[in-house]
């Protein structure tokens, strides 16, 4: 089992990179908004990975986190969903707004990955719901790299959530409120502040 992979970035290319690790050239399938998100070739990089076996093939899907990566192995953990569907609907969305997506039911989000249906949407909520949780959640948002870049605290996570909940009781799919949440800027100081400013992305 190859649980990282720590090298030079290669070459960037449509759906994977290429980590050279030690003069080996390794192709890592890897969600748009990672790819997106690697630094200019020549930079050193940390992927973890999962390797997928096949009769006629051996992958790896790389993630930037661990975070990213144990949500993927619960994705394709679904009968019905394999490595690639599962990296379409991490292409998709976020660890997190997958798992407020999973939480709140929202089988329309989820099923705008390509490949993901409907029935398979539903089934993905079903099995996973218990699996995933809002503190998981919190925690990730008030503790993970991006939340402290921001100098986000726990209660800034508290009324983010509160805020997501809110749009998603309006209509709003549970996936694009959080996306829209999490654009405010850190001058939002209570939950009436983020609606307002979040709503300004929705319309």
């Amino acid at each position: 089992m190859i649980s990282y992979l720590k090298g030079e970035l290669a070459a960037v290319e449509e759906e994977k990179a290429v980590i050279d690790v030690g003069g080996v050239g390794y192709g890592v399938f890897m969600p748009q908004q990672a790819l997106s998100l690697l630094p200019q070739p020549g930079n050193e990089v940390k992927i973890h990975t999962y390797l997928n076996v096949r009769e006629d093939a051996m992958q790896l899907f790389g993630f930037l986190t661990r975070d990213d990566l144990e949500i993927f192995k619960l994705v394709i953990g679904v009968s019905g969903i394999g490595p690639k569907g599962g990296l379409n609907i991490l292409s998709c969305m976020s660890p997190d707004e997958l798992r407020f997506a999973i939480m709140s039911g929202d089988a329309k989000a989820i099923s705008a990955a390509p490949g993901i249906g409907k029935k398979t949407a539903e089934k993905m909520i079903v099995e996973l719901r218990d699996k995933v949780d809002i503190e998981e959640m919190l925690d990730h948002a008030a503790h993970g790299d991006e939340a402290e870049a921001r100098g986000l605290e726990a209660s800034d996570s508290d009324m983010q959530t509160e805020a997501v909940q809110a749009l998603v009781a309006l209509g709003y799919g549970s996936a694009e409120s959080m996306r829209a949440v999490k654009k405010t800027s850190a001058d939002c100081i209570t939950v009436e502040d983020i609606l307002k400013e979040a709503l300004k992305y929705l319309f």
